[in-house]
């Protein structure tokens, strides 16, 4: 039984991989590309989200903001999630859902792109960020699962991963991550190989 449920994860997964191979490619490539602009033009990289999206939205900053496969200079890559004094006074004083747009509102600059992470496509927070940011002028990725048509509406570009199944969605979403910073960091640094 339990290799059953192993099994079946993983088989899921690969049939979700092949299926984003197949559509989805061009999602990553033009996001890749947003990203290097901004960071080619002095602009900050900044990623939101909460829960696993949190985590994934962290993983991702600091790939660039350390190093993906090269050893180079860091990026300027900001996870909004990581600032728990920022997190919990905005909380407090304002709402919770603005805990990552007052952020932006302080640290960033028309050009900046924000990468936003919700598998619901309802994550409040992600929401209010996305439409802050649009409105300061950055550009705005989301990464969400099949029901986030609407948040995906908020965004230059998002990856709206055929899937209603949260783990599923997730690793989708850190998949797409990986091979941005790889392109981003190969574009601006040199091939990988």
């Amino acid at each position: 039984m339990k290799a059953d449920i192993v099994k079946k994860a993983f088989e899921e997964s690969a049939a979700l991989f092949q299926l984003l191979a197949k559509e989805h490619t061009q999602f990553v490539i033009d996001a890749a590309s947003l990203v290097e602009n901004c960071l080619r033009e002095n602009g900050r990289f900044f990623t939101c989200g909460n829960g696993g999206s949190a985590a994934d939205a962290q993983h991702l900053a600091c790939e660039l903001s350390g190093k993906f496969y090269l050893n180079r200079p860091g990026l300027a890559a900001v996870a909004l999630t990581v600032n728990t004094s920022a997190l919990t006074a905005i909380g407090n004083d304002f709402s919770y859902e603005e805990v990552f747009s007052r952020q932006l509102e302080g640290l960033a600059q028309p050009g900046d792109v924000l990468l936003g992470i919700t598998t619901s496509g309802g994550s409040a927070n992600v929401v209010h960020a996305m439409k802050k940011a649009k409105a300061m002028g950055l550009k705005t990725i989301g990464l969400t699962g099949a029901r986030g048509d609407k948040f995906a509406e908020l965004c230059d570009l998002c990856l709206v991963v055929p899937n209603a199944d949260t783990p599923r969605i997730q690793e989708a979403h850190i998949a797409a991550g990986h091979m941005i910073c790889q392109l981003v960091e190969e574009a601006l640094f040199g091939d990988a190989e």
